[in-house]
């Protein structure tokens, strides 16, 4: 069985062009059932058991994962991934098995993301300053990715796999290469160049065409993480709420523009999403936030007398 996922790990990542990140949480969930399969059958499952393993089995394994206390969303995204990989059997390999089809997925709840509040995002310029007033191109590294998350709605990934050449001579827009390599149009508003110029022009590192925009301490390109721990270190530093993340500065940017009138379609297209259903979350915040609002200003609407 090894062999086989390995070979289906390959598949996302050179076929699928899924990332590094993404293909490892399908091996992780893979190996979880391989696991479990080899405690509940008593040895390790090859081909065989893959086409034999029947909904009782499914179902001890959704149970085993419920005991151990993982969560709906986890355990739905791993049988995500069993399926994924046993339609990949069965093209690669002949591997039939219809008894997973009859299993559902625990259902989980679609959260709905927070905005960050626009004075938090502009108290987060001298948050920076006084963080990183020992390293002046750092503050002005983090201001500058920011600015790219909340002023273009990128994703981490995306922001952190930009090039010098990406943006010499300052284009309107950028081409972005978001999930399953999909591109998109981004348009760029001058904050964002006015903190990308401040931020290249004290980075002491080379700024080359294939150079990546963003570099660590060290010159290297910065990691997913690191850009994680600068929105952490900004938010223990105001003392804001959790959901503030670099997720949640896409979040805001998107909100923005649906506040402002965008239509979905465009929404959808500037934030890269593959489905529409996902872009109307945001049509969910909105009206919540509309709702609050009615709420405070109009105490008839939470169940006073009416006329």
């Amino acid at each position: 069985m090894n062999a086989a996922v390995a070979e289906f790990i390959t598949y996302l990542t050179q076929t699928k062009h899924y990332s590094a990140h993404t293909a490892a949480a399908y091996q992780s969930d893979i190996d979880d059932f391989i696991k479990f399969y080899t405690d509940y059958a008593g040895a390790v499952p090859n081909m065989g058991d893959m086409v034999r393993a029947d909904t009782l089995c499914f179902r001890a394994w959704l149970a085993s994962r419920a005991r151990r206390g993982l969560t709906h969303t986890s355990t739905a995204r791993a049988m995500s991934s069993m399926r994924s990989f046993y339609r990949f059997l069965s093209r690669a390999h002949g591997v039939k098995n219809n008894s997973i089809g009859l299993i559902s997925s625990p259902k989980v709840p679609r959260r709905l993301s927070k905005a960050i509040e626009s004075t938090d995002v502009g108290a987060m310029h001298d948050a920076i300053g006084a963080v990183d007033a020992a390293q002046p191109w750092i503050a002005a590294r983090d201001w500058a990715l920011v600015v790219m998350l909340f002023g273009c709605g990128l994703r981490i990934s995306e922001a952190l796999s930009l090039r010098h050449g990406d943006i010499a001579g300052r284009p309107d827009t950028l081409r972005i290469t978001g999930k399953g390599d999909k591109q998109r149009i981004v348009p760029v508003l001058p904050a964002v160049y006015e903190a990308l110029d401040k931020y290249i022009q004290a980075c002491p590192f080379g700024g080359a065409p294939e150079d990546y925009v963003f570099r660590s301490v060290r010159g290297l390109a910065m990691t997913p993480r690191m850009a994680e721990k600068v929105v952490e270190k900004l938010r223990k530093y105001l003392q804001l709420p959790d959901y503030v993340t670099p997720h949640a500065l896409r979040h805001t940017f998107a909100t923005a523009l649906l506040s402002g009138g965008a239509d979905l379609r465009t929404l959808q297209e500037l934030l890269g999403h593959s489905s529409l259903s996902t872009t109307q979350l945001y049509t969910r915040v909105n009206m919540a936030e509309i709702c609050d609002i009615y709420a405070h200003a109009h105490p008839r609407a939470c169940g006073g007398d009416k006329d």
